[in-house]
C-alpha cells in the first residue's frame, strides 16, 4: 500500500520578542514549527522520516540531530500505529533555543505510559523507547484526551564526539594521530 498524502500540514516560522522578520533575527530567537498529519498505517513511518528529514535540512539543522530525529520519528509514529487504535497520527517537529523537539500524538492508546522495556534476544521488537531515550536529552509523555503525546528533545547541534588528538607520534609504529 502506497502511503497517502499528509491530510493536513502547518508550518509556523516566528521571532521571540520581536516584530523584525525571522530573517534578521539569530537562530536562537526563531522559533520554527511543522505539524502534520498521517494515516495510522505503516507506510506513514517512511513518510514520517522523509518530512522530517527535509524540514529539518531546510532549517539547517545539523546531519547527526537529522539522523536522530528522524529514528526517533520513526519509533514514535511506528509505536503509535501499532499500538493503538487511531486512524491519524500527528507529528510536531519544532527548532527552538538550540533543540530540537519532536512530538507524536495518537488518538487512542493502550492502558498505561509508554515505557522502555529491553526486549528478549531475537525478537525483533520491543526497543524502540529505548533507543528514543539513547539518543535524546529528554523525552516523556502526556495525555490529550483519549490519546497519548510522546515528546523528545534532540539538541540542535550534535556534540563532536571525535576523540582527542595524541600529543605525540607512537615511537616505533610509525602511526599518528592526524586531525
Amino acid at each position: 500500500m502506497t502511503p497517502s498524502v499528509p491530510l493536513r500540514t502547518t508550518a509556523t516560522e516566528t521571532g521571540t520578542g520581536s516584530d523584525a522578520a525571522p530573517a534578521v533575527l539569530p537562530v536562537e530567537a526563531v522559533v520554527r514549527r511543522f505539524r502534520f498529519e498521517l494515516t495510522a498505517h505503516l507506510g506513514s513511518a517512511a513518510q514520517a522520516r522523509r518530512m522530517t528529514r527535509a524540514w529539518l535540512t531546510a532549517w539547517a539543522v545539523c546531519e547527526d540531530t537529522c539522523d536522530s530525529a528522524t529514528l526517533v520519528v520513526s519509533e514514535l509514529v511506528t509505536n503509535a500505529i501499532v499500538h493503538t487504535s487511531s486512524r491519524q497520527i500527528i507529528c510536531e517537529l519544532q527548532d527552538e533555543d538550540g533543540k530540537v523537539r519532536i512530538a507524536v500524538g495518537d488518538e487512542g492508546r493502550a492502558h498505561g505510559d509508554p515505557n522502555p522495556a529491553a526486549g528478549r534476544d531475537g525478537e525483533e521488537h520491543g526497543r524502540g523507547l529505548l533507543l528514543v531515550s539513547a539518543v535524546c536529552s529528554a523525552w516523556g509523555a502526556l495525555e490529550t484526551g483519549p490519546g497519548l503525546q510522546v515528546w523528545a528533545e534532540l539538541p540542535r547541534e550534535a556534540e563532536d564526539r571525535r576523540p582527542e588528538p595524541v600529543a605525540d607520534v607512537v615511537r616505533g609504529t610509525g602511526a599518528e594521530w592526524v586531525s
